[in-house]
């Protein structure tokens, strides 16, 4: 469940990030409340993963994945353009999250 509980905290945050702009500095009321919802269930979602697994770990995965989401969100839905350098930055971010993932002893009980 740990991580499903992540997963959670990075796709609501994720949403909450991508409408952002939206709300205008927290001046319109509908995004506003969105984001707040969206941050809500992040924060939620990661302390619970953050029951069973250790923060840095957690927090390189969540920013990591984090990364990738939003820039995907930003080009598909705000037409943000992705360079060379972006696109391999983003390539060296998913090759860190998997090693720490299948290599690092970090987060064993």
């Amino acid at each position: 469940m740990t991580y499903i509980y992540l997963m959670i905290a990075i796709v609501a945050e994720t949403f909450a990030t991508s409408l952002l702009k939206q709300s205008g500095g927290f001046t319109k009321i509908v995004p506003t409340f969105f984001v707040a919802c969206g941050y809500i269930i992040a924060f939620y979602a990661l302390s619970l993963a953050l029951k069973d697994m250790p923060t840095g770990i957690a927090y390189a995965i969540w920013s990591g994945v984090g990364i990738i989401f939003i820039s995907a969100v930003a080009w598909v839905f705000q037409g943000q353009k992705l360079d060379v350098p972006a696109l391999i930055g983003m390539g060296l971010i998913i090759a860190g999250v998997i090693v720490i993932n299948v290599f690092s002893k970090t987060g064993s009980h």
